[in-house]
């Protein structure tokens, strides 16, 4: 089951579609029908049965790659590829332009990193640029290249906004082999000719599908205008819009496109519609977060305000809890996403801007305290939790 994207307009809660006229209408996300549309119970969902085993064409320790390499993906405790990796590392590493669909949590930054730090480690005069929607998401990948390049002599720089673009300035004086950056501040540093595009021989677009969703479209085109021939071009993206086709063919060369998408409901995840029936939204939160079990919970709302100011109220009824949105700088917003991940804090509270990309383990329950925009935006959120072969559970209020 695919959801294609659109963008969306008008009130909060719902969506652009196309009827069976072509013309446009306005159409109204509704999780309750949507949960009932895969043939589930709504009042309690069981987690579904995991997918087909998978069952790689390769392993680590057979790639052609260094043995350092080997041994820092050793260490971090990979031992079987995942589909992504088993098929789109051996393209990359004979030189293809890769398009990978796949959803977040499949593996897909490993996809790309393997080969590409094999590839500076080989010829240290290669320049690679990741490009991501979301600042969480560079610094993910940032974290993911030091684990796999430990002791290997290669330079990187992250390229966000939220901090101070001159300290970044300076070390792009250096040429890093890796950039990893934000469209934003990408632009900002081109602009002020800190940074040249055509300096890169490798590029990877990741998340496109979210980049175009919030905005980037505009930078997106301009830093691909700027890019120079030959390149070594990767592109990812969950879902395979007309607005992510266009960019796509003006960005790739004969491209070996890889399709791992899983069913757009996460395996291991119970859904769950709870009827506020008239309560105030946080009481029933607050009843829920006292339960046994909810021991690590992401909480998703619609805007900054409500997200702020129930973190205030959650904290003042006594629960370890932290916030993250755009209105939070960038340490702040790393700060918190750093407690919730050793625990510190019991509750995430966030706006969408958290819910593609982030790799955090052992999240329990997602719960949308308001309701998302879309399926879209739904099986995002969702998709924080039951990662890694383990359940959790989604709850939304309505």
């Amino acid at each position: 089951m695919h959801y294609y994207s659109n963008k969306y307009r008008g009130r909060r809660n719902s969506f652009v579609g196309f009827g069976a006229g072509g013309g446009r209408q306005q159409k109204t996300f509704d999780p309750t029908a949507f949960i009932n549309s895969l043939n589930t119970k709504v009042d309690s969902l069981p987690a579904a049965g995991p997918d087909e085993a998978f069952v790689p064409t390769l392993s680590f320790s057979d790639l052609p790659i260094s043995e350092r390499l080997k041994a820092n993906i050793a260490r971090k405790g990979y031992h079987q590829p995942t589909p992504i990796q088993d098929q789109a590392i051996p393209q990359i590493l004979a030189g293809r332009d890769v398009v990978g669909l796949a959803n977040t949590g499949t593996g897909k930054t490993a996809a790309f990193l393997i080969p590409l730090v094999n590839k500076v480690a080989n010829d240290p005069a290669q320049r690679v640029l990741i490009i991501t929607p979301t600042r969480e998401l560079a610094v993910q990948i940032r974290d993911e290249l030091a684990d796999f390049s430990a002791g290997m002599n290669l330079d990187s720089v992250l390229v966000i906004g939220g901090v101070s673009s001159g300290p970044q300035a300076m070390r792009l004086r250096r040429s890093p082999q890796f950039v990893i950056g934000t469209p934003g501040r990408l632009a900002d540093l081109a602009r002020s000719r800190a940074l040249r595009f055509s300096q890169f021989n490798n590029i990877v677009l990741d998340e496109v599908d979210r980049m175009l969703d919030i905005g980037f479209i505009r930078e997106i085109k301009n830093i691909i205008d700027s890019l120079p021939h030959p390149r070594h071009s990767l592109f990812f993206s969950a879902t395979l819009t007309p607005s992510v086709t266009g960019v796509m063919q003006g960005f790739l060369t004969n491209p070996v496109m890889i399709s791992v998408a899983r069913r757009e409901t996460v395996a291991n995840v119970a859904q769950q519609v709870v009827p506020v029936a008239g309560r105030p939204k946080v009481e029933v939160l607050h009843d829920l977060l006292i339960k046994e079990g909810f021991s690590k919970v992401l909480v998703f709302g619609q805007t900054k305000f409500g997200m702020e100011k129930l973190a205030v109220d959650l904290e003042r009824r006594g629960f370890r809890v932290a916030a993250i949105h755009g209105n939070k700088n960038q340490n702040q917003r790393q700060r918190a996403l750093n407690d919730f991940k050793n625990n510190q804090v019991q509750v995430l509270l966030a706006t969408d801007i958290a819910s593609r990309g982030l790799d955090i383990d052992d999240v329990t329950h997602v719960i949308n305290y308001d309701l998302p925009a879309s399926q879209e935006d739904y099986i995002h959120r969702i998709g924080r939790t039951g990662r890694a072969n383990k359940s959790g559970t989604a709850i939304t209020f309505v």
